[in-house]
């Protein structure tokens, strides 16, 4: 049964994790902007990963199921039988990343002998595991399932050249770029934003923003750190596993005392301005949202050539852009910018326009409300909303 405009659409979410990263803070404000157009129930991977529920606005109509088929398993008809027949519930299955890719296999075998709603991929990134080169049956994998897709969207045009290459998937391919409330990111940040953090004078904060994950590469950037001087300081926000490696790469390196991690913290545009500079030393990014925050909290950047980052800048600013896997690299792009507020000054005003001008979530909202009313195609609903 297929929604009418008398009752919300009913969507179904199938992510690879919902812990708070980009994708899931992204989809939160899709959710939130969308009001109450549709109900929303959401399947993680990884059950007890929820940590994104907290930024889905209390008015939305969400659920986390617990009757729901699991996400995680062998590749077994059955299985595949019984998520295709769970999806029967909903108007619309919205699925991400390679985690929840049998979603997408069950709804290419399925679709058209148990009526199944449209489906959107999306696709945003890659573990450690695939950031240098895609395992080949997991490759062939989405080869299979995406061709009844609906569509494929992707945020940057690094994953749309895989898209095209690797998963031959050009004909449902769509790029959106990550958007993110600009203007916010503007306000200066209040003393203590940071808890456990408080700024010296002299004092020149390089942060970043990342979840704990090898694929982030976080030791490289305090190696990077140890090479420039003393009143330097690094400042890593987020949790994950890989919080002990930092913390020992920080007393291998003798900066323990220079490295701050005070763990996740809410509401990214309330500190963004206690940096001075952003980094990111990541083996394998896209498009990462935090590289928008920083440019309009109006940040230098220095970062490892990774995905769309070099794009992603204005032009004129490949200087800073360091090969991943280099501290040596990584340290030379940032000692300029430590060596010089002016410097520091001209490229963040740049960066901040930019961002404003390339990155704000109202154009990102409004490219997925077509991209989702086309898949809906008479039940389309989301573009009236806005």
């Amino acid at each position: 049964m297929r929604a009418t405009r008398e009752r919300p659409l009913r969507i179904l979410h199938a992510h690879s994790t919902f812990s708070l990263g980009g994708k899931e803070a992204r989809a939160a404000r899709l959710m939130n902007a969308f009001g109450d157009t549709a109900e929303h129930a959401i399947l993680s991977a990884m059950p007890g990963a929820l940590g994104a529920r907290d930024a889905i606005d209390p008015a939305i109509a969400v659920d986390f199921p617990v009757d729901a088929p699991s996400l995680q398993g062998r590749p077994e008809l059955a299985r595949y039988l019984a998520l295709a027949d769970y999806m029967r519930r909903f108007d619309l299955v919205l699925s991400y990343n390679w985690g929840a890719m049998d979603v997408v296999m069950a709804h290419r075998l399925f679709r058209a002998t148990r009526d199944l709603p449209p489906l959107v991929h999306h696709e945003d990134g890659f573990n450690e595991d695939e950031s240098v080169r895609r395992d080949w049956k997991r490759n062939l994998f989405r080869r299979i399932a995406l061709k009844s897709a609906d569509a494929l969207v992707v945020p940057s045009q690094t994953l749309a050249r895989i898209a095209r290459r690797e998963w031959r998937a050009a004909e449902r391919l769509h790029v959106i770029a990550n958007g993110i409330a600009t203007e916010r990111y503007a306000a200066a940040a209040r003393p203590g934003a940071i808890p456990g953090f408080a700024r010296r004078d002299g004092d020149v904060v390089i942060g970043t923003v990342a979840g704990l994950r090898a694929v982030k590469n976080l030791p490289l950037l305090v190696a990077a750190l140890a090479r420039l001087p003393d009143h330097v300081r690094l400042v890593i926000v987020g949790e994950g596993p890989e919080r002990a490696a930092i913390v020992q790469a920080a007393r291998d390196h003798g900066v323990e005392a220079r490295v701050a991690l005070p763990g996740f913290l809410p509401d990214p545009w309330r500190y963004f301005s206690t940096f001075d500079i952003f980094s990111l030393s990541s083996l394998s990014e896209q498009a990462p949202i935090s590289l928008i925050e920083a440019m309009a909290a109006g940040l230098p950047v220095a970062a490892c050539d990774v995905g769309d980052v070099r794009a992603m800048l204005p032009v004129g600013q490949s200087g800073f852009i360091a090969p991943p896997r280099d501290a040596e690299a990584l340290a030379r792009a940032l000692s300029p910018l430590v060596d010089d507020a002016a410097l520091r000054g001209k490229l963040g005003k740049a960066n901040q326009g930019h961002a404003r001008d390339h990155f704000d979530e109202a154009a990102m909202i409004a490219a997925y409300a077509r991209l989702y009313d086309r898949a809906l195609g008479d039940d389309a609903a989301f573009v009236s909303q806005l």
